[in-house]
């Protein structure tokens, strides 16, 4: 038998040093997002038994006092948002905005972002950081990344998250920002969630929305205009390890999913000083389509028939607004997204 050894394809020497700038932002978000959270609890408890332990008591005494911030808008910092770094990550990539409506600043909207993907590179990019000028793009408008809310328990990563304006996924932490007397807040939603993480294969265009109707209500009870989002190339930046319904494999990942919350894919893609292996993202084009705003009457207790005829809406305006764009993108004009 002949043993196949797997070629490992090296980065070049001469890579030019904006590259490696993109890489090293790019880097730091991947572990920001897998690592970071792990590593502060970490760090929390073994101070704790070191001579620095006041820094985590102290920290504790104030984590009690600012412990419902995250569900009441979160502390965004601006500088942060706007830090030369995020725009080697948009450039790695790269990531591209793309407006096709204005949206009046004088209501509040719902921004239901599609597809999830594996590390919501694109939601986080434009929504999270002024990288793709979001601010210039939108004026008038700020806005708020629902993430799990269990990376809010992660203490000195609480305070490091809602720097970037993420706040919990949760009604009550939505509902905070939507009901403010001030206008121009929009929340954006990854509707899909944690779950829709397992099906972000690259050339599949798969939407867990069918059954998601919790904030079509939310809308409607907060009179909330909803806005379809589509980010095309979202799928495409990580390899994935096949696990279709029905394997063993996915029994496994929907099981740890149901008990602790968050989706467990096998994802792959390249390295830092290689190409070969790796959970760097590869360096595929991302474009973030925001569609036009959906109109929302104010109405505390929508019957279902009123909610599902706008969940119907909702689903119709963005398939068309991915019918309308995806030839622009390299997706096959017989290609259509399919609703789960």
């Amino acid at each position: 038998m002949v043993e196949r050894k797997m070629k490992i394809d090296f980065a070049p020497v001469d890579v030019p040093l904006q590259r490696r700038l993109q890489t090293a932002a790019v880097g730091q978000w991947v572990f920001s997002f897998l690592g970071l959270a792990p590593t502060c609890i970490i760090l929390f408890i073994y101070l704790l038994f070191t001579r620095f332990w006041l820094i985590s008591v102290l920290y504790a005494i104030w984590w009690y006092y600012d412990y419902d911030t995250p569900a009441r808008g979160g502390r965004r910092m601006p500088f942060l948002c706007g830090l030369k770094l995020w725009q080697h990550m948009r450039d790695y990539f790269p990531i591209k905005l793309v407006k096709t409506a204005d949206l009046d600043p004088r209501h509040n909207y719902i921004l239901g972002f599609h597809p999830h993907g594996v590390l919501v590179a694109g939601a986080f990019n434009n929504f999270c950081t002024y990288a793709t000028g979001f601010p210039q793009l939108f004026p008038g408008l700020t806005s708020y990344l629902l993430m799990l809310p269990l990376w809010f328990r992660a203490p000195f990563f609480r305070d490091y998250i809602m720097c970037a304006g993420l706040i919990p996924s949760d009604k009550e932490s939505a509902s905070y920002v939507l009901r403010k007397r001030r206008s121009g807040r929009a929340v954006v939603i990854a509707v899909g969630g944690a779950p829709e993480a397992l099906d972000a294969h690259p050339g599949t265009f798969n939407v867990l929305l069918a059954n998601k109707k919790g904030f079509i209500k939310m809308a409607m009870e907060h009179g909330a205009h909803l806005v379809p989002v589509f980010s095309f190339g979202e799928n495409e930046v990580y390899d994935q390890v096949e696990n279709p319904q029905g394997t063993w494999l996915r029994w496994i990942q929907e099981r740890l999913q149901s008990i602790m919350g968050i989706s467990l894919p096998l994802f792959h893609a390249r390295g830092i000083f290689q190409y070969s292996f790796g959970l760097m993202p590869y360096r595929r084009p991302i474009h973030t389509v925001v569609g036009r705003p959906i109109k929302v009457e104010k109405k505390l207790k929508p019957t279902a028939e009123e909610l599902d005829a706008l969940h119907q809406l909702y689903m119709d305006k963005l398939s068309n607004l991915f019918d309308e764009h995806k030839g622009n993108y390299g997706v096959d004009k017989d290609v259509h997204l399919n609703f789960v």
